[in-house]
């Protein structure tokens, strides 16, 4: 017990004189780290110090060096930029002298120039004093005054320049034929080969069979009520006359003559025959010919090849079947038309869409003449216009009877291939009367020329002569007579194909031996 009291106590004793050395110790030991820390960071302070006056050193060098260069560049920019200047002043200044030069050139040159003029002006009116001295010496010579003799030189000049257009005309002329007459020919030749068709001149009539003549009797009706109804429904004549088993259905109304005449097949089709059954069957009828002309407008359109035709438009085309135009049939007339033009258009390497377009619709007008007030050629145009229809095919059609200038070849196309189609052998066929008044007016217009003797036309109208007095139209005249003759035909006539101007000027000298 007493050994622990004694360890204990030594332990305490220890305790209390240890602790206080122990904090002792730390506490210099802390200052002497607090110390080394302090000169540690004085010391590195210092390097810092040193290093930012060396690196501050370095820069300005630097920088001094980079001044110096930029000075450098620019002292030598300054002295290349000198040299160009003065390089440039000494150019200005050549020029400036050699502009002087030139001022003083022209300087002597104007006044050269002027006294050139003075002379020339002194020399003019020299001349004009010799000129007047001349004419008065001419009009003495000559017993004439100067417009008498002004009169003369222009009479004179006049027959020299006719003789010379004359003989222009005649090698213009034979030049163009003979370049272009050949492959005219050819190409109008193949066209018409191409297109040929055969024509039947159509009539005011048409002619239904009857099975019997008794049916004559029933088509008559109780008291005629019959054969009234059906001319006041179709607007036509029935002529039921002795010829066997056959009755003539008589008007100027294509269309309405075709109505009656289905609507008569019907009627004795179907055997029961009297008023209301007569306007049924003209209903029908009509049904049916409307229907036809629908039909025969889309194939007059397929057959030509013409796209993007109104509706409208191709009813009017198929209505012209039921129209005829000198007894030629219109619709296969504007089929024809449009063939012979886009024939003639691919030749010539035009526009052949234009051509056969215009070729069809040329006649268009006749399908509504009888319902409208004007020529075809005015309804044509205003129906055209109406629809929207391409302004060069308006023209063409416009201009296919020479109501106004053509402005495309291709419209001068349509105006040939409709000539042609109606100039065929037995295409057309023309009234007594009108083919008198043709003649007529031929000779007339022949006649009105001064000069002319006599005038005869011949062949049909195909070619008018022209005798003419020789002591009054020279050889030079007659060319100048000839085409005059043609601009007027073609102006104030309407005729299919040409017509041949044939002017005839004769000398006869007679004496008798005595």
């Amino acid at each position: 017990m007493q050994t622990i009291l004694t360890i204990v106590a030594t332990f305490l004793i220890s305790a209390v004189i240890f602790i206080p050395v122990g904090v002792y110790i730390r506490k210099k030991i802390a200052e002497s780290k607090i110390q080394s820390a302090e000169s540690e960071a004085k010391r590195l302070l210092e390097n810092v110090k040193i290093e930012a006056e060396n690196l501050k050193k370095e820069e300005l060098i630097k920088a001094k060096e980079e001044v110096l260069q930029i000075r450098n560049e620019l002292d030598q920019e300054i002295k290349e930029r000198r040299g160009d200047i003065q390089v440039q002043e000494k150019r200005l200044i050549q020029k400036e002298e050699n502009l002087e030069k030139r001022a003083m050139i022209y300087d002597g040159k104007e006044k050269d120039l002027e006294r050139k003029f003075a002379e020339s002006e002194q020399k003019k009116q020299e001349l004009e004093d010799l000129v007047e001295k001349e004419k008065e010496e001419l009009q003495r010579i000559s017993g004439l005054t100067e417009e008498q003799a002004k009169e003369q030189l222009l009479n004179d000049l006049e027959k020299e320049v006719t003789n010379e257009k004359a003989t222009i005309i005649r090698e213009a002329e034979a030049k163009a034929k003979e370049e272009s007459l050949k492959n005219a020919k050819e190409i109008i030749g193949f066209a018409i080969q191409k297109c040929a068709a055969d024509h039947t001149s159509e009539t005011t009539v048409s002619v239904v069979s009857l099975p019997n003549d008794e049916m004559k009797g029933r088509i008559i009706g109780r008291e005629g009520r019959n054969i009234k109804a059906l001319e006041t429904l179709t607007g036509i004549d029935l002529i039921i006359d002795d010829t066997p088993e056959a009755v003539i259905i008589s008007g100027f109304d294509p269309l309405r003559r075709e109505v009656a005449r289905l609507t008569l097949e019907k009627l004795i089709d179907d055997g029961r025959i009297h008023p209301a059954k007569i306007e049924e069957m003209v209903e029908k009828s009509k049904e049916e010919v409307e229907s036809i002309i629908k039909e025969e407008g889309e194939r007059a359109v397929l057959e030509t090849g013409v796209n993007n035709l109104h509706p409208d438009l191709i009813k009017l085309i198929g209505k012209l079947k039921y129209r005829t135009s000198y007894g030629q049939n219109v619709l296969n007339h504007s089929i024809e038309v449009s063939n012979l033009a886009r024939i003639m258009a691919d030749e010539l390497g035009l526009n052949s869409k234009i051509a056969r377009r215009a070729g069809l619709l040329h006649d268009i007008g006749k399908a509504l003449d009888h319902d409208m007030e004007g020529t075809h050629v005015e309804i044509g145009v205003d129906v055209l216009k109406k629809y929207k229809e391409n302004e060069l095919v308006i023209n063409a059609v416009e201009a296919h009877h020479g109501d106004v200038e053509p402005l495309t070849v291709e419209a001068v196309l349509v105006q040939a291939a409709d000539a042609i189609s109606a100039s065929r052998p037995g295409a057309r066929r023309e009234t007594l009367e009108s083919y008198i008044k043709r003649l007529e007016k031929l000779e007339e217009i022949a006649n009105s020329f001064e000069g002319v003797e006599k005038s005869f036309a011949i062949q049909a109208g195909r070619e008018v002569r022209l005798i003419v007095k020789p002591d009054k139209v020279s050889d030079s005249e007659m060319v100048i007579m000839a085409r005059d003759v043609a601009k007027r035909v073609e102006n104030e006539m309407e005729y299919p194909g040409q017509i041949k101007v044939n002017v005839i000027r004769e000398s006869r000298v007679i004496d008798y031996a005595k």
